[in-house]
């Protein structure tokens, strides 16, 4: 998991759970990439339909 956080977000886990301010800019980045695959997703979705 370690690896993998800091190869997504360039912090370690220590370092995350530790940190709020790292934290919340980490989960604010989530959300951003969680809402513009929906977009994606919902795009595509309806290119298909069409």
């Amino acid at each position: 998991m370690e690896k993998a956080m800091y190869g997504a977000h360039g912090v370690g886990y220590e370092r995350y759970k530790q940190e709020h301010e790292i934290r919340m800019q980490i989960e604010k980045k989530r959300e951003k990439e969680y809402v513009a695959s929906q977009q994606m997703t919902s795009n595509l979705g309806r290119k298909i339909h069409t």
